[in-house]
């Protein structure tokens, strides 16, 4: 159950795991105290451990990384100079907010209790969905209106990867 309130790189997830290997002997949240050490200890977080071999705190502090940088790659018209990373950035986005999203759920009605920190990432990861979404949504726009305008699966795959060219250009700027 961690994974949704120790996807920070920076904060949570390193916090989460100094807890889980014995450093840090309490966690705590701001707002729901103890709940937060329960939910870490919980029978999700064990499980969600099992399955994967590594703490989810490892898992979501990877995921946002990916997040920042694809977040930070390229340019604000890479949706048409390079609609393979905005693609790329949406998988990345849109599966992690959702999966924070539902660990959350699972805190009130599996675990039944709250942390703060949970909370805190999951709304900055459907954040992360909703900026994205736009993005993600124009570049698929674009290649279909290529696709429309050429029926060339050489022009969009072309332009799928930042090649240049002209029908790509026209394309990108119509509205």
């Amino acid at each position: 159950m961690e994974a949704a309130h120790s996807d920070l790189p920076a904060g949570g997830g390193r916090v989460c795991r100094l807890r889980l290997h014995g450093v840090i002997p309490v966690a705590a949240g701001p707002l729901f105290g103890d709940q937060t050490r329960r939910v870490l200890d919980s029978n999700v977080s064990e499980q969600m451990r099992w399955w994967f071999g590594i703490p989810d705190a490892a898992l979501g502090a990877l995921a946002y990384l990916g997040d920042v940088i694809f977040g930070l790659a390229g340019s604000t018209r890479r949706w048409q100079y390079r609609p393979w990373l905005v693609i790329l950035f949406g998988l990345d986005v849109i599966p992690l907010g959702l999966v924070s999203a539902i660990l959350v759920v699972m805190q009130g009605t599996v675990v039944g209790y709250w942390c703060f920190l949970c909370l805190a990432t999951a709304a900055i990861s459907l954040l992360l969905i909703f900026l994205a979404y736009d993005e993600v949504w124009s570049s698929l726009t674009y290649l279909a209106r290529l696709w429309r305008r050429t029926r060339s699966r050489r022009a969009v795959w072309n332009a799928f990867w930042g090649r240049a060219s002209v029908e790509a250009s026209e394309v990108a700027l119509q509205r």
